[in-house]
């Protein structure tokens, strides 16, 4: 029987060294967005043979800041956390990343974050048709739900509490997700300023995740 050692952070399933060793090979700094139970976690790191070094990082609670009283972690917060990211990322001079996932999936909220970083005005090769809709990056389907939902007092107290304690109307969810994107890219001439980009205009490249 032969003894094959596995490096320690492989047994964890927390690294994944091919992928590692493609970053390294090709010098691309890279974006790590993490989902919590309680918030989101964005990062921009550079990768060195020693470690990774962090360039910018953005804690989805940083949004209470802009006036933000929605979840921590859905998928118009995924959005907010990758545009205040992305635009902290342009103020280094860093406009290129990839998409490291690591051992992890790539869910719809890394992708809306993404999306965040992309309408910033970052370079990330990644599919359009792998990005949310603007419906559900804007909160548009919780204001929809919450219009079905109202006919129900119960249940529509029940579901929105957190939102109705914090002095938001559930059908105004899109209005709310604009006036806080609207304060964060208030100074960022690189953004557009209509509601959400159309980065269809200048076609992303398909690539694969690392």
């Amino acid at each position: 029987m032969v003894y094959t050692a596995v490096l320690r952070r492989n047994r964890q399933n927390r690294t994944n060294y091919r992928k590692r060793v493609a970053m390294l090979i090709g010098r691309h700094s890279f974006v790590s967005i993490t989902v919590s139970n309680q918030n989101i976690m964005a990062q921009v790191l550079k990768p060195l043979a020693g470690g990774d070094s962090v360039v910018t990082a953005v804690r989805s609670r940083e949004l209470l800041m802009y006036g933000w009283k929605g979840s921590m972690k859905s998928i118009p917060t995924s959005y907010l956390t990758g545009l205040l990211l992305g635009i902290r990322t342009l103020e280094k001079g860093m406009n290129n990343l990839i998409l490291y996932t690591g051992k992890g999936s790539f869910t719809s909220r890394i992708a809306a974050c993404l999306k965040g970083l992309i309408d910033a005005g970052v370079s990330i090769p990644v599919s359009e048709a792998s990005l949310p809709k603007i419906e559900r990056i804007n909160g548009g389907h919780i204001a929809q739900y919450a219009e079905v939902l109202k006919k129900d007092e119960g249940k529509y107290n029940s579901h929105f509490s957190s939102l109705l304690k914090n002095g938001w109307v559930p059908e105004n969810y899109s209005h709310y997700f604009e006036e806080v994107r609207t304060k964060i890219t208030k100074n960022m001439r690189t953004v557009p300023d209509s509601t959400l980009s159309e980065r269809s205009k200048s076609p992303t490249r398909n690539a694969p995740v690392i």
